[in-house]
């Protein structure tokens, strides 16, 4: 009876204790490799980051699980779709654009 007992305690406690804990990382660090990357970083954070957190879903959906081409995305950030807003060449520069979708791109690989 003992023993029953003590491998009904282990079955509900081992599983317990070897559970993935959510929200850790499944990936190294990303690693900004030039000057160019670190700029569209910058840029990401402090105009997409707020809706996109890290890229994953926030206020708006997730960006690096979707393989859109830079043009497209380009598109939807220049236009605007559903609840995102549009962002004017004032507002986000073409360069500024073109190094946000590079980062994304790094950030898919990762």
């Amino acid at each position: 009876m003992r023993l029953i007992l003590i491998l009904a305690f282990l079955s509900l406690v081992l599983p317990v204790g070897c559970a993935v804990r959510r929200g850790e990382p499944i990936s190294k660090p990303l690693t900004i490799g030039s000057p160019e990357l670190a700029r569209g970083e910058q840029a990401y954070k402090f105009y997409c980051d707020k809706c996109h957190p890290g890229g994953e879903q926030g206020l708006g959906p997730a960006l690096t699980n979707k393989p859109l081409p830079g043009f497209l995305i380009k598109t939807q950030v220049r236009a605007g779709v559903g609840a995102m807003p549009a962002f004017s060449k004032r507002l986000l520069t073409d360069e500024q654009l073109d190094r946000v979708v590079a980062y994304l791109e790094t950030l898919r690989r990762q």
